[in-house]
């Protein structure tokens, strides 16, 4: 009976010891500190887009996503983790950048997304990076010459699902109606077969367009503007605090300016001064 009531007693022990480490490992990667794990795995991961050029462009000859958004991502990276901290990347969208940070899969999104009230509300920004203003992409040749031609009913013009492009346009030509596309990719070949007389997002997507596709310009200057941020998991204050740091270094050392210039010094028709503010 001894030894079955200390059987009992050990057995009750183990079921409390298996409950308590489920518990903690039950715990959602989005809760825990994203810059303690960063600095245990001496990596940061990075949201970024594969399917805008300037910014994050997937490079078909080594399968590197390349572009000012992944610069910055690193150089971020070195600032908060050291020369030896590792920047690793994963393909975002518009629509699918919140749910995978949300879901913990990424550690900040650093993709062309602008700081809005709407997205405050579940994420937290960084101080903002890049200063852009939305536009429109239109055929070489083309008629419209800013968003006020294309305020007229029956006027189709192209967007991109997840993006803040779709409401801002809406504000200045209701009388139009938005196709919303998945990607930049898919929105740009439906310009092309002219489901729509005029592609809006902002201006550095566009303009990066407009150098693959010569037969294309960006028409009508900025009617919106949409300072980009960082966006990070609510509840991770430390981390943003130290992304915010980051950035300030970057523009004290040059290496910001560095960047900017890199990819957008030899854009025609783009402000990469007013972009730096």
């Amino acid at each position: 009976m001894k030894k079955i009531i200390r059987y009992l007693g050990l057995l009750t022990s183990l079921c409390l010891l298996v409950m308590v480490l489920s518990s903690c490992g039950s715990k959602k990667a989005s809760d825990q500190s994203v810059l303690s794990r960063a600095k245990q795995t001496n990596t940061i991961v990075w949201g970024v887009k594969a399917d805008t050029k300037l910014f994050g462009l997937m490079d078909v000859k080594d399968s590197q996503i390349k572009g000012f958004d992944v610069d910055m991502a690193k150089a971020l990276t070195k600032q908060i983790l050291g020369p030896t901290g590792k920047a690793s990347f994963i393909q975002v969208s518009s629509q699918t950048r919140i749910p995978l940070l949300k879901n913990g899969n990424i550690d900040a999104v650093i993709a062309t997304m602008t700081i809005t009230p709407d997205r405050q509300k579940v994420v937290d920004f960084s101080n903002h990076y890049f200063n852009a203003g939305q536009s429109l992409l239109v055929k070489k040749g083309s008629p419209i010459k800013s968003v006020k031609d294309l305020n007229k009913s029956g006027t189709q013009v192209l967007a991109v699902t997840g993006a803040n492009s779709v409401a801002n346009f809406q504000k200045v030509a209701p009388k139009a109606k938005v196709l919303e596309l998945q990607d930049y990719a898919q929105a740009l070949q439906a310009l092309k077969s002219g489901q729509g007389k005029a592609l809006t997002t902002d201006n550095g997507i566009l303009l990066g367009m407009a150098v693959e596709n010569p037969g294309y310009k960006v028409v009508g200057g900025a009617f919106t503007k949409e300072p980009y941020g960082i966006a990070v998991n609510k509840g991770q204050k430390t981390f943003v605090k130290k992304i915010n740091q980051a950035l300030k270094q970057l523009r004290a050392n040059g290496e910001y300016d560095k960047i900017v210039k890199k990819w957008f010094g030899n854009i025609s028709g783009f402000d990469y001064k007013e972009a730096e503010k």
